[in-house]
């Protein structure tokens, strides 16, 4: 009796994940003229016939701007990355020179620092929408192709029926360590109404690793006013954004237990939502 053969779940994920971005990115043809690959050769990657050498992983995920071990991710995870559409608007800010410019300082940091920085995070601050509640959200660092990136999803739940979703919003940007702040820069890519700036500092205390800081949003219309707020990111694992991940995204009453008690005494017993009058 003979056995199937087994498959390689690598070969599977980086077919699957490749398949996910060439649709958003139009013609096959073009895509190989840019990346420097042979149409041929890029069929059988779509296939999941062969894995790309290290320097066409490399090519490929550098033409995405994301890194190569991400396009290597379960399919099921790199979805929930990069859901959103947000790639082209993306890559277009990373290829101005004024853009060019500042991340070239920003990119001299060392390996050690960013390893540091990537994983999963719950992300919390009062919610500008329902007040005196606490928003928590995930939120996922990963390097990309030449920088670190970040991700973030949140959901309100509908206040006549808390088990459905009322919003959802997602965010992709930026995420800069210099001189030991980290800041950030995002833009949320399913309404596409909003940008936010994030300063933090780093907490490490025994296994516990947090960051704690301010962030400020500017949106795209007179409903939603700019805000400014305290903010902390609670480092969960290691890896990307998954399934469970997204399930514990919600707004909470600022006594929920599940939020750490150094979240709390952070962000303080009354809301500080700093807005226009």
């Amino acid at each position: 009796m003979t056995s199937e053969p087994q498959t390689d779940p690598r070969l599977e994920a980086f077919a699957a994940n490749l398949k996910r971005l060439c649709e958003e990115h139009g013609s096959i043809s073009q895509i190989c003229r840019k990346i420097g690959i042979n149409r041929q050769q890029f069929n059988k990657y779509l296939a999941g016939r062969h894995l790309p050498s290290t320097a066409n992983s490399r090519a490929i995920s550098n033409y995405f701007g994301l890194g190569p071990d991400v396009m290597f991710a379960d399919p099921e995870e790199f979805r929930a990355l990069i859901d959103g559409n947000f790639l082209d608007t993306f890559n277009r800010m990373r290829s101005l020179p004024q853009v060019a410019s500042f991340l070239s300082t920003a990119m001299s940091v060392p390996d050690s620092v960013c390893d540091q920085l990537v994983g999963v995070y719950d992300r919390y601050h009062f919610s500008s929408i329902y007040p005196r509640r606490i928003l928590r959200a995930s939120l996922c660092i990963y390097k990309g192709a030449d920088l670190l990136q970040h991700v973030y999803v949140e959901r309100f739940p509908n206040p006549d029926n808390p088990k459905r979703t009322a919003y959802r919003f997602k965010y992709h940007g930026f995420v800069l360590p210099i001189e030991g702040r980290v800041f950030t820069l995002d833009f949320e890519t399913e309404q596409r109404n909003e940008m936010t700036f994030g300063i933090y500092s780093q907490i490490l205390r025994n296994t516990k690793s947090m960051m704690l800081g301010i962030t400020s949003g500017i949106a795209a219309n007179m409903y939603r006013q700019p805000f400014s707020t305290r903010q902390a990111l609670h480092f969960r694992r290691t890896g990307l954004l998954n399934r469970n991940d997204l399930s514990r995204t919600s707004a909470l009453d600022f006594n929920d237990p599940s939020i750490p008690a150094e979240v709390r005494d952070y962000l303080g017993n009354e809301p500080d939502m700093i807005m226009p009058g």
